[in-house]
């Protein structure tokens, strides 16, 4: 064994004696309350049947694009379901990408240059970090939704700023200040970018629309992958920042382009949540029961994603097994993903729970806390 792979091999065997060792496991049969299929797209056979439909009709979807959307992969599906999510979201263009993550890492492997800064939430999601890496700009982090802590920061800078921050936050299941990070932006003529992963379909077409900010934004990021039951992101900018980002943004221009289906899907996605809101409201009425059980969470009231907090991995991993013996099927989330002594089992809710699910699973938790 090489020196390499023996160094690879002693930290696959530090995680696994801490407990903390991923493995890919097929799905399990359940009751979610794991994924972030928050209104039961994915589940939906009325949804499939629509998909179904569109493909039996162009079978011609299924195929792969051929090439980069620069080369052979632009298709007239893809142009025109930009144009509509630009005109649903009220911005003035769209630029969609195969998934949120290089979404993001086009984004800020791209717009930031190597005098300006960026200045992100701490609790911001993987993939901004990543894109920071591939910039040649300074990052440097701001504590969770201050913006105290963020305007002491912006104050000290020079040069362009961009903030990064998510409108609802997955390992926390809080909302962003928005508004006032909003004004805080304008203040410092910083430029405001903002994650609308988990928001997006939850709440209409997310946070951004549902108060007006789109001109108080550089860009925003809503995916597919979660409410609507699909795959895939989008940019919503103007259309200025979307030409730069097929003229720069490596992660764009270098990789084909996802097939028709997956395009179709999203246009699909979009008509369904635009005749399902009660889907919504089931969901927030389930959170509203979640809530009622009285268990203890940083989380906000109306959010989908509700933490519970058990600071110590041997623990949070017995609370997880035994859900699991119950036929309840959640995600624990031990650190180093999160900070030593915030470890939590994350709870996301939907539409399709039942208010008997949710009393029998908070039940068992607060047997065990």
């Amino acid at each position: 064994m090489s020196n390499n792979t023996s160094r690879f091999q002693e930290s696959l065997d530090k995680r696994k004696e801490e407990g903390t060792l991923r493995r890919l496991r097929l799905r399990s049969d359940g009751i979610d309350f794991y994924s972030n299929d928050y209104l039961g797209f994915a589940k939906s056979k009325e949804l499939q049947s629509l998909l179904l439909q569109k493909v039996t009709e162009n079978p011609q979807l299924l195929s792969g694009s051929t090439g980069s959307r620069l080369i052979s992969g632009n298709s007239d599906i893809v142009v025109s379901l930009e144009n509509e999510i630009a005109r649903k979201h009220h911005f003035e263009s769209t630029l969609l990408f195969p998934s949120g993550y290089n979404a993001n890492l086009a984004l800020f492997s791209t717009l930031p240059s190597r005098h300006d800064t960026v200045i992100v939430d701490e609790q911001i999601h993987r993939s901004v970090h990543d894109a920071c890496k591939l910039s040649n700009a300074k990052k440097l982090k701001f504590k969770h939704n201050d913006t105290d802590d963020l305007e002491n920061i912006l104050r000290r800078q020079e040069g362009h700023c961009y903030i990064a921050i998510e409108s609802l936050y997955s390992m926390e299941g809080d909302f962003a200040p928005l508004q006032e990070i909003a004004s805080i932006a304008s203040t410092y003529k910083a430029s405001l970018i903002v994650d609308e992963a988990h928001a997006f379909g939850v709440f209409g077409y997310g946070l951004i629309e549902k108060l007006q900010l789109q001109n108080h934004v550089s860009a925003v990021v809503v995916t597919y992958g979660k409410a609507l039951g699909a795959h895939g992101s989008a940019i919503l900018c103007n259309e200025t920042v979307k030409s730069y980002l097929i003229n720069f943004a490596s992660p764009f221009i270098y990789t084909t382009s996802a097939q028709d289906f997956q395009w179709m899907s999203i246009k699909t996605g979009y008509e369904f949540l635009d005749q399902n809101h009660e889907l919504a409201e089931k969901l927030k009425n389930n959170v509203k029961v979640f809530r009622s059980r009285n268990l203890q969470s940083p989380s906000a009231e109306t959010s989908p994603v509700q933490a519970i907090v058990i600071p110590d991995n041997q623990r949070l991993k017995a609370l997880q097994n035994t859900l699991s013996e119950e036929g309840f099927l959640t995600y624990a989330i031990y650190s180093p993903t999160v900070k030593e002594g915030s470890e939590r089992l994350r709870i996301c809710l939907h539409s399709f729970n039942t208010e008997e699910e949710i009393i029998n699973l908070t039940g068992i938790i607060k047997e065990f806390i």
